[in-house]
């Protein structure tokens, strides 16, 4: 086939591309329609990993399943777009690493609200300034990210879906490494960076801020300054990147949270993870007793971990995953039976589980 013939047929099947494009996003533009009429929520995270599901199931390549994802990804984004006006709040300035999650989760169409501090991100939500609200949770080299879980503590709002990112960081600056005298950015990501700062950067000074972008805004007009950020930010904001891949483990992965009035409803064919907030008699054994009522009922639990609770010193509360939907009958037994010895329980929200 000549490569006229073959242009042709690309042209042919855009058309068809399109004509199908377009109905569906007007039968999504229906549902949205019956969702406001019944008060439902116009974003559902498990009905869209359902579908999603489907999509690589039946999915026969030569694209891939990551790439049919972000296809979708981008029209779901169009079709709640058409449905509803959606804002999203996420940690900013724009280019942080939580604004690109934000996009890879809902992509391009939606509106995106920059919230300055995480806890703002939980205020925009809850007061109705954005309609979900994106934040890192936990870094696979640094560990969890405290501002974001002390949120829990006070907050009603619930956990819908979960994102995880792999991370690239680069060093930013106007200055060659040899003037460089002081880095900024997040704590996460400093700590994340650790390594390779103590090995070529070991006389310069490290320096917390907000953001990561707030560290390249930093960086652009302070001489002998360095950011470490997204080559992204560094592109965005004009400031050159000296040396990239700078993390210490090259599998370097942030989990990100959506967060939302409501936790996300059940779906058949879809794997569900569930998020407590729990704290425990400062007796022997309390420990040992609650993981047994996850234990005894299989239920496989994905994380643990303690933070004071901020009412009485050396008092901890723990954050536990656990592998099911809060509505499954094991974890609603599992629950009932946590709250006749726990002082605490509370449920934060439950959401796919996708990777």
């Amino acid at each position: 086939m000549d490569l006229d013939t073959l242009r042709k047929k690309i042209d042919e099947i855009d058309k068809e591309v399109l004509t199908l494009l377009n109905e569906r996003v007007r039968t999504a533009a229906e549902i949205g329609h019956v969702k406001r009429l019944e008060g439902s929520p116009i974003y559902v995270a498990s009905r869209e990993e359902q579908v999603l599901r489907k999509l690589g199931a039946l999915n026969q390549g030569p694209l891939s399943d990551d790439a049919i994802r972000a296809i979708y990804r981008e029209i779901m984004s169009a079709a709640i777009a058409l449905e509803k006006p959606m804002r999203i709040a996420y940690l900013g300035p724009e280019a942080t690493y939580t604004h690109q999650a934000a996009l890879k989760k809902f992509g391009a169409s939606i509106e995106y609200i920059v919230a300055p501090a995480i806890p703002d991100v939980f205020h925009m939500v809850a007061k109705g300034e954005a309609d979900h609200g994106v934040i890192p949770i936990e870094n696979s080299t640094e560990g969890a990210v405290s501002h974001s879980m002390d949120m829990f503590f006070e907050s009603d709002l619930k956990i819908c879906a979960q994102i995880f990112t792999p991370i690239v960081h680069c060093l930013i600056s106007q200055s060659e490494p040899s003037e460089i005298e002081r880095v900024y950015s997040k704590d996460q990501a400093i700590g994340q960076c650790r390594k390779w700062l103590h090995t070529h950067l070991g006389n310069a000074s490290l320096h917390t801020c907000d953001s990561t972008t707030q560290a390249v805004q930093i960086a652009k007009v302070e001489p002998k300054a360095a950011a470490i950020a997204s080559i992204l930010a560094a592109d965005l904001y004009g400031v050159p990147v000296v040396a990239d891949g700078i993390q210490d483990r090259v599998d370097n992965t942030t989990r990100f949270l959506v967060i939302g009035k409501e936790s996300s409803g059940y779906a058949p064919g879809v794997e569900f993870k569930s998020s407590f907030l729990i704290s425990i008699d400062d007796t022997v054994g309390a420990l040992e007793k609650t993981l047994h009522v996850f234990s005894s009922r299989k239920l496989n639990l994905s994380k643990i971990e303690s933070r004071p609770s901020g009412k009485t010193a050396w008092e901890y509360c723990f954050f536990i995953d656990v592998l099911g939907h809060h509505d499954e009958a094991p974890i609603i037994e599992a629950v009932e039976e946590l709250k006749t010895f726990c002082p605490f329980v509370k449920w934060l929200g439950s959401y796919p589980n996708a990777k």
